[in-house]
């Protein structure tokens, strides 16, 4: 089958972090479909030709995997006619809302106390192997629609980065996409105009100084050590992949296959 390979990556003014997940290898030669999965930060401050340029992709479902504290930070998402909406938090409403408190409003003597010394680092290792642990009903729902009826599909959160990032790993896991090029993929979010707007209160010089930012970067960055984080924790808590997806998700041979059909060349 001939690949329809976009010529250009859209600039959308309001949504950061979007692109097509296709053209992507898996282990027996074949690829990730263009036009049938995207992944991206929030839609809610997507401009009208942002919109139209969504609904241009015939986008069957959104996982919005957003939490309430999210929505209510950043807004609800644009809606695109005829579009399934799908919100599946990935993380509690509550979790953290304190933390990220502290990240908009702490002072330099905060920060370093929470995140110096290689702790937000740390906390995004932690944050990664729980959702893996902890969310498979989530990420079940999400491959289970994929095999029925879901595609084409946009997956994203707030920076498109972790719990999208995270979802679009299971997702290529399942394809049996190649383990460095799911992590390439991962890494595309820390290009300069797809990196998510630190939000910082006050306008001081203090409040964005090149310390802070430094405390911030380890929350703010792709880094190949947290995607690793959550495939170790597959392998000790499920012993491999095709376990996990198994019996972690309750994905059988045959969905997989489906998945298969409907996303790869």
């Amino acid at each position: 089958m001939t690949q329809q390979v976009p010529s250009t990556e859209p600039e959308l003014a309001g949504v950061r972090n979007f692109r097509d997940v296709g053209g992507l290898p898996t282990v027996d030669g074949r690829r990730v479909r263009y036009g049938r999965l995207f992944r991206s930060g929030h839609l809610a401050h997507a401009t009208e030709e942002d919109a139209a340029f969504l609904s241009s992709l015939g986008l069957h479902t959104i996982f919005d995997f957003r939490n309430a504290a999210d929505q209510k930070l950043e807004g609800p998402d644009v809606e695109l006619p005829g579009v399934r909406n799908v919100n599946l938090p990935l993380t509690d409403p509550a979790d953290g809302s304190e933390f990220w408190k502290m990240v908009r409003d702490g002072d330099v003597e905060q920060l370093r106390g929470h995140l110096g010394d290689g702790k937000a680092a740390n906390r995004m290792i932690g944050s990664y192997r729980t959702i893996v642990k902890e969310r498979t009903a989530e990420h079940s729902h999400v491959l289970h629609a994929l095999a029925e009826d879901s595609v084409p599909a946009l997956m994203h959160c707030a920076a498109g980065k972790d719990r999208a990032g995270l979802s679009i790993a299971v997702t290529l896991l399942a394809l049996d996409v190649e383990r460095d090029a799911i992590v390439a993929d991962y890494l595309e979010s820390n290009a300069t105009h797809r990196r998510y707007k630190v939000r910082r209160n006050g306008s001081s010089e203090a409040a964005h100084s090149p310390e802070v930012m430094e405390l911030l970067s380890p929350l703010f960055d792709a880094r190949a050590e947290y995607l690793t984080a959550a495939f170790e924790t597959i392998e000790e808590t499920w012993g491999g992949i095709d376990a996990y997806l198994e019996r972690g998700l309750g994905v059988t041979p045959e969905q997989r296959e489906r998945l298969r059909e409907r996303l790869l060349d």
